[in-house]
């Protein structure tokens, strides 16, 4: 079972479940927490091998679907049917994962520094990390992807924050989450093509420079994909900008359980 923590305020209010991206841990939502645990039932998880959950779970051939495995496993725990879901970088796969295979679990999805596709400067990088990442140590490459990801000034609060978190972390769980990016576009193009029914909110800082542009192109096929733009903040746009990305999520969420009441 994966670490997780609660914030229970009744049995009506709608549960939120954050999930984080690689290298991060369920403290990076340090400035969400206080704002959501107001109206709605918060669930923060540590994936596999980030935080406090327990190290060396990966078995051979283990792919995001066993990762979301784990997720559910979480809500079937807690007794939660049904779950608003904010994913911030990696953790948007995840995310996606759990709503391809458990739609029925998921009320909506918040997808923050979503990455939906990697273009050939991302793709490069993930394929200098997996070439080098058996004898160069974890926490060099990971700063360097911090760097290139979020690489302005004011985005030194959430780098550190990634960093930090990501020290935690070991050199063979880094190299177990490096794998899953394998061949990862094709995976990631038949999420969004699974997934449509599902009401999305993509919510990218406009310094996001790598994400954004695939993130234009599935919003403009799909009429029920949402996209806001954050000014002033780079991939990790929770913590670069909280208060827009607070409000801007609660206010989709609003009104995703209004439209759901008019429904029944």
């Amino acid at each position: 079972m994966l670490h997780y923590r609660t914030y229970e305020i009744s049995d009506t209010a709608p549960w939120v479940t954050f999930i984080h991206g690689a290298g991060g841990s369920s403290s990076v939502w340090f400035k969400q927490i206080r704002e959501f645990r107001k109206e709605h039932n918060v669930l923060l998880i540590d994936l596999r091998g980030h935080g406090k959950s327990e190290r060396g779970q990966w078995e051979k051939g283990d792919t995001f679907t066993d990762v979301s495995n784990e997720v559910i496993e979480v809500l079937d725990e807690i007794k939660v049917e049904k779950t608003h879901i904010i994913g911030m970088s990696l953790g948007t796969i995840v995310a996606q994962t759990i709503a391809d295979h458990y739609p029925e679990r998921v009320k909506s999805l918040i997808l923050g520094g979503a990455i939906i596709r990697f273009d050939i400067r991302a793709k490069i990088l993930l394929w200098a990390g997996r070439a080098a990442k058996l004898f160069v140590p974890y926490m060099l490459l990971y700063k360097l992807f911090a760097y290139i990801i979020m690489p302005r000034k004011e985005h030194e609060e959430s780098r550190l924050a990634f960093v930090n978190e990501a020290k935690k972390m070991c050199q063979k769980e880094f190299i177990k989450w490096m794998s899953l990016t394998k061949v990862i576009n094709p995976y990631l193009t038949r999420l969004q093509a699974s997934t449509t029914a599902i009401p999305t909110l993509f919510l990218m800082g406009d310094e996001d420079y790598l994400f954004i542009p695939p993130i234009e192109e599935v919003v403009r096929r799909n009429e029920g994909f949402e996209f806001i733009k954050i000014k002033k903040c780079g991939h990790v746009c929770n913590i670069d900008q909280p208060d827009l990305f607070n409000s801007f999520s609660i206010d989709y969420i609003s009104k995703v359980e209004r439209s759901s009441v008019v429904v029944v």
